[in-house]
């Protein structure tokens, strides 16, 4: 026996020992509870409720000159999915599609067979995300699957920001291939991760590649994922975003097959013989002119040109530092993305959050690590600023295309939409207007991934627009 202790203490340590032998693993829990949740998959998956090709009727009406086109409906209790399937050319229009629950948008999909599908799903449909991911891969006819979870979707000219919502982007055709791949354990290891992704699509990569990234914006260390794929896979260019959700549950989700995970990164390398082009714009404009640090410690700015640094942070706000928590949310820093710049330039900046601000101590604290000596400024998110930005790019994007895009993505930042402009779809209806009615998809983002000068890199606030096009003969 233990000095001190009595017969009952000595009994009841015992007893908590016995416990905690025999507690069944968390692990084994949630093994256990995966098992199950594929008990009734067959019951669970949508089922053929229409085919065209049954229906002579229906099948003079939905052939056209070009191309012999299929109609489909697949239903289930919590969704429906309408597909029409034809015939396309080399590089065949891809279809996306909207489902928010009420009104039901047939998926235009002109191709002999899918290469491919990206899904992008709402979390109020998180019960069925197993039986969504089976539906898109038994009926586009393909393993080739990513997807994750949005905040909301985006499909075409659509844009579904809450409740029950998925787009789907089915794409294919002989002069484009796809190649998924799933990551998992993001936390520490960002160099092993772009390592695991660049095993996985280094032998297929083509003449011409896209590589889309899906990641649990919860856990993915994306700069320095970033910069060690740039390292692993230089001159590939990289899209995509951080999943997100709408608060209720606390993790995001990505796809890739059949597997749905949290703290992981899934995507999708694009490879072939086609035109690629990227572009992106921003929601934020410069205020003030730009500053220099002139002393730091961490990410903590103490001074700017000599002077407090929330001194100068408050003279850009303005008013706005009446509410604190509110300015934080409207002003942020920027940061040119070339060394030694001494001006605050569009198309060449990032920004990043001001984490925290001392009006008392005179010092902010931002998400970045600044040097002494580095330039920075402040940036205002604006809804009528954002709207020029994103003309001024579109036009510039009408420009650089050669032939029009087959299929596109749109990656868009959660704090846009109808929360910045105060209307619904308001960047869908402004690529329609510039690039027509072509098949988009995309979801609303927990960060951006895109081109910014010369390299990839993290963005905020902003809207990355990919489009893949026929290479002009």
């Amino acid at each position: 026996m233990l000095e001190g202790w009595d017969d009952e203490q000595l009994l009841s340590a015992l007893g908590e020992a016995m416990k905690a032998r025999q507690a069944v693993p968390s692990w084994f829990t949630e093994t256990g509870k995966n098992a199950y949740a594929w008990h009734n998959i067959d019951a669970e998956l949508a089922q053929l409720t229409y085919d065209s090709r049954t229906d002579a009727d229906a099948m003079a009406v939905a052939r056209s000159e070009t191309a012999s086109i299929r109609a489909l409906t697949f239903t289930s209790a919590h969704l429906s999915i309408e597909l029409e399937v034809a015939e396309g050319g080399a590089l065949a229009d891809a279809g996306a599609g909207v489902d928010d629950g009420r009104a039901h948008d047939a998926t235009a999909v002109r191709l002999r067979s899918a290469t491919g599908a990206l899904c992008f799903v709402t979390p109020a449909y998180g019960a069925a995300y197993p039986m969504i991911l089976r539906t898109v891969a038994s009926e586009a006819n393909t393993r080739d699957v990513v997807g994750c979870s949005g905040m909301g979707v985006i499909a075409g000219e659509k844009e579904v920001e809450s409740g029950n919502a998925l787009a789907v982007l089915v794409f294919g055709g002989d002069e484009i291939q796809a190649t998924r791949f799933f990551v998992p354990t993001l936390r520490g290891r960002a160099a092993g991760v772009a390592t695991d992704i660049a095993s996985a699509v280094r032998p297929r990569l083509g003449k011409s590649n896209l590589l889309i990234l899906l990641a649990d914006s919860y856990n993915f260390e994306a700069e320095a994922t970033l910069a060690a794929l740039g390292k692993e896979l230089p001159n590939v260019p990289i899209t995509g975003g951080g999943a997100s959700e709408d608060g209720s549950i606390g993790e995001t989700f990505v796809f890739c097959g059949d597997t749905i995970s949290s703290n992981a990164v899934s995507g999708m390398l694009l490879s072939g013989d086609f035109a690629l082009t990227i572009a992106s714009s921003i929601a934020c404009t410069p205020i003030g002119p730009p500053h220099r640090v002139t002393a730091v410690r961490d990410n903590i700015l103490l001074e700017l040109d000599g002077r407090p640094a929330y001194e100068v942070f408050a003279e850009a706000a303005g008013p706005l530092t009446a509410d604190l928590r509110r300015a934080l949310t409207y002003v942020f820093v920027a940061v040119p993305i070339d060394a030694g710049a001494k001006t605050i330039e569009r198309g060449k900046f990032l920004v990043r959050n001001i984490v925290g601000a001392s009006e008392e101590h005179g010092v902010i604290a931002v998400a970045l690590q600044p040097a002494v000596g580095d330039t920075i400024g402040f940036v205002l998110r604006d809804a009528e600023r954002s709207r020029q930005d994103l003309t001024a790019t579109l036009e510039e994007l009408s420009e650089r295309l050669e032939s029009p895009p087959a299929f596109g993505l749109y990656f868009d930042c959660v704090s846009r939409g109808a929360g910045l402009y105060n209307i619904p779809g308001h960047d869908s209806a402004y690529i329609r207007r510039y690039l027509g009615p072509i098949p988009i998809a995309g979801f609303f983002t927990g960060f951006e991934i895109g081109a910014l000068g010369e390299n990839t890199a993290l963005l905020q606030y902003s809207g990355v627009l990919a489009l893949i096009s026929n290479k002009k003969s």
